[in-house]
C-alpha cells in the first residue's frame, strides 16, 4: 500500500514565530485516522523565525530525529550538551529517562526542519544527544542511512529503536531503488520537488506512507530531497 498524504491535508499551526505542518496528531491538531505510522509518532514540517525558538521543555522514551533543510538549529539540554547543526546535516536525541531541551534559531534567516519522533525500545534508558554532518553530495543518487538502531549501521547516528533515518538527493530524472520489509511501516517526504514511488505522483512536502511493499523505486520529476524513515 502506498498512501499520498498531500501537503495541504496536514494539520497546521501558525504561531507567529512557528509555523508547523503535522503529517500526524500532534498538539491541538488530532485526526484519528493519523496518529502515527507504525512506531513512527510525529513528523512536524516546522519553519521558525530568526532569532527564536523552542523554549527548555522535558521529553521522555522518545527518540527524537531533527533534519534541517535550510539555515541551522543549536540545541542545548540538561546533560550539558550544546551545538548547531545546518542544513542537510542532522541530530539525534534519545529522551530515555527524562531529559530538557531547548531548541532555537539563532540566525538572521528562517530555519526549517523535520522533527520527527520515533517510539522508543529501550523505556527508561539514559538520555543522549548526538549530531553529525551528512553532505548532500555523499548521498546524490542513492539512500544513505542517517541515524539507526541497528549494529550494521556504524557510520550513522545511534537511536534506541529497531528503524532507520535515510537520506538521498535525486537529480531531475534520477531514480532510487530500496527494498523494504512489507511487514515494517517506511514515510516519506520529497523536499524541494515532485516525485514518483512505483509510479505514484508525490509533490513536494507530500507524505508517502508505505507498508506491504517489497521493493520501492522513487523517481525524481525534479530535482530534491528526500527523507525516509523505515521503522517497525
Amino acid at each position: 500500500m502506498i498512501d499520498i498524504r498531500p501537503f495541504r491535508t496536514l494539520g497546521h499551526a501558525d504561531h507567529g514565530w512557528l509555523n508547523a505542518r503535522h503529517h500526524f496528531s500532534f498538539a491541538d491538531y488530532h485526526a484519528p485516522d493519523r496518529m502515527g505510522w507504525g512506531a513512527i509518532r510525529v513528523w512536524n514540517d516546522d519553519e521558525i523565525a530568526p532569532r527564536s525558538g523552542f523554549p527548555p521543555h522535558p521529553h521522555r522514551d522518545m527518540e527524537i530525529v531533527t533534519y534541517v533543510r535550510q539555515g541551522a538549529i543549536t540545541h542545548e539540554d540538561s546533560l550539558g550538551n550544546k551545538g548547531r547543526t545546518g542544513a542537510g546535516d542532522v541530530q539525534v536525541m534519545s529522551a530515555g529517562a527524562g531529559v530538557r531541551h531547548a531548541e532555537y534559531n539563532l540566525e538572521d534567516e528562517s530555519t526549517t526542519l523535520f522533527q520527527i519522533w520515533i517510539q522508543t525500545d529501550r523505556p527508561g534508558a539514559a538520555p543522549s544527544w548526538g549530531a553529525k554532518q551528512f553532505p548532500k553530495g555523499g548521498r546524490e543518487g542513492s539512500f544513505v542511512t542517517l541515524a539507526s538502531g541497528f549494529e550494521e549501521d556504524a557510520d550513522a547516528l545511534r537511536i534506541n529503536a529497531a528503524a532507520r533515518v535515510q537520506g538521498a538527493t535525486l537529480g531531475e530524472g534520477a531514480t532510487a531503488a530500496l527494498r523494504l520489509d512489507p511487514e515494517r511501516h517506511s514515510y516519506l517526504v520529497a523536499v524541494n520537488g515532485a516525485i514518483e514511488v512505483n509510479g505514484q505522483r508525490a509533490e513536494a512536502r507530500d507524505g508517502v506512507a508505505i507498508t506491504g511493499e517489497g521493493e520501492v523505486e522513487i523517481r525524481a520529476i525534479e530535482a530534491t530531497e528526500i527523507v525516509l524513515v523505515d521503522a517497525r
